[in-house]
């Protein structure tokens, strides 16, 4: 009564909420094919190390598709970096760094953040950066914004990501494909967005 009577003096409306669990996140276009010129491409792994992928299955599932893909990397000349959690964990050997591979300390989920990776970047005249590693709502998600903020035009793998849950990974899905430069559609490679493909989808000429 005391709140029928508080809305009748101050003219608001009560307006019913949906409940958060009753809403659907939209479903994301499937990914798509992509051929890379090597030249321009970098790779960058994200936190597959001991620390973050060990106690995370999800995280483990997905290595040996990362490795395939790094080994297509390397076997075209493409530049692969690496990045860990500040605390710098041992990166998990199936897709250790080899000799040259450049490896940072990142201090936030984004990896541009205060770190020199654009600087890497731009001195191999790179404009297109595949993610692949953990997490797709986290890390990956963060960096891709990072990076399409400085015009570089994103790959996710995202058969070589995931997350602790089904609800996390369709999150950072649509997060991905919407955020800044929008790519709804998942059109292959829209300048300075991201798009969704997947390890045995990419090409590296």
């Amino acid at each position: 009564m005391l709140l029928k009577s508080l809305l009748a003096v101050t003219g608001l409306v009560l307006i019913a909420a949906t409940p958060a669990l009753a809403q659907q996140v939209p479903a994301v276009p499937a990914p798509v094919p992509v051929t890379l010129d090597h030249a321009d491409t970098a790779v960058l792994v994200l936190d597959i190390t001991t620390q973050t992928c060990s106690p995370q299955p999800n995280c483990l599932e997905f290595v040996p598709r990362v490795a395939n893909l790094l080994s297509d990397a390397r076997a075209r000349g493409v530049y692969v970096i690496y990045s860990t959690p500040a605390t710098s964990p041992p990166i998990l050997p199936d897709v250790a760094p080899q000799q040259g591979d450049p490896v940072f300390a990142g201090l936030g989920q984004d990896r541009f953040f205060d770190t020199a990776l654009d600087e890497m970047l731009r001195a191999r005249n790179i404009s297109n950066l595949v993610l692949v590693g953990w997490r797709e709502n986290g890390s990956v998600l963060y960096t891709a914004v990072g990076g399409n903020l400085r015009t570089y035009t994103v790959v996710v793998a995202d058969d070589g990501t995931s997350a602790a849950t089904d609800a996390d990974v369709a999150i950072g899905r649509y997060q991905l494909l919407t955020q800044l430069n929008a790519n709804a559609n998942n059109e292959p490679l829209h300048k300075s967005a991201t798009t969704l493909s997947k390890t045995d989808m990419i090409t590296f000429q």
